[in-house]
């Protein structure tokens, strides 16, 4: 199992931390473990990212009751409920074979878990084939317990847009958590990215930007972004289960400040209510850095 492709390679070498990421890269599994289908079974979210059909790649919020996302072996995951009609990735997951990148988040215990893989379409819903499983440390991941769900809640209808509205370029800049799922040549991955509200900068209706906090030193979104500029973004209302997924191209830019990520959005999906799960105000993680332009 290849861990790491040239895209990764080249920013461990830029960056310094080869030989760091080649011992965090042992701790990748090409199946689920038992306590990692513990971790699953437990969960009543997992988020999914994916090319469209049309080559947009997305990252989307499927919810369910615990178990909804279970192991159904050492190397299949097996999800309930599918896509739902009129989303952005409905039309991805219709033959077997589709790279995906998922990531089971629990806010609760601040721990995450990455299963990258293949899917197809299912009786169930869908089953995706394990490529790559690992798990993430919580760096920069906020803590919030889980209120409850709201039962009568049903999503609305999607509402796509070139550029961010007003209303929607709010909801990102007070966002202290959202999701990115990057393609490159080995596959697609879906990871987190945490900070205080306003660590993600709106600099137009069409573009965002970010400081690239210290991670894992493993670098597979930067690296996929080396390969392959596509990238979807999902933010989520923790209150109201509003979701909002932007899709673009995003670079990376080293200074002597740091890295950031620049993205260039050119669609934008709105969904009111696409979660009912409710969640409490989030305690911060003590790992995220005071604000800077990025």
């Amino acid at each position: 199992m290849r861990v790491y492709h040239s895209g990764s390679l080249a920013v461990q070498d830029r960056v310094g931390v080869r030989d760091l990421a080649e011992r965090v890269g042992r701790s990748v599994a090409p199946g689920i473990r038992p306590v990692a289908a513990a971790f699953l079974e437990a969960q009543p979210m997992l988020v999914l990212g994916a090319a469209a059909p049309d080559g947009r790649v997305w990252a989307g919020l499927l919810t369910g009751l615990p178990g909804f996302a279970r192991a159904a072996g050492p190397h299949t995951l097996s999800v309930a409920g599918g896509l739902p009609d009129g989303d952005p990735l409905a039309g991805a997951v219709t033959a077997a074979g589709t790279p995906v990148g998922t990531l089971a988040l629990d806010p609760r215990t601040r721990r995450r878990l990455r299963l990258n893989g293949t899917a197809r379409p299912s009786a169930r819903g869908l089953t995706v084939a394990t490529g790559r499983v690992f798990a993430n440390c919580p760096k920069y991941l906020q803590q919030r317990e889980l209120l409850g769900r709201a039962e009568d809640s049903r999503p609305g209808p999607v509402r796509y847009g070139p550029a961010l509205t007003p209303a929607q370029a709010a909801l990102v800049r007070a966002a202290d958590t959202f999701f990115l799922t990057t393609t490159g040549p080995g596959g697609v991955d879906t990871g987190h990215r945490g900070g205080l509200p306003g660590f993600v900068e709106v600099v137009s209706p069409a573009e965002l930007r970010w400081a690239d906090y210290p991670g894992n030193a493993m670098f597979l979104t930067l690296g996929n972004l080396e390969e392959d500029g596509r990238a979807g973004l999902l933010f989520l209302d923790w209150d109201t289960g509003t979701t909002l997924r932007l899709s673009g191209l995003a670079h990376a830019e080293y200074g002597p400040e740091g890295r950031a990520v620049r993205f260039r959005l050119d669609a934008v999906a709105e969904t009111p209510d696409a979660s009912p799960l409710r969640w409490s105000a989030p305690v911060p993680s003590p790992s995220n850095p005071p604000l800077r332009r990025a």
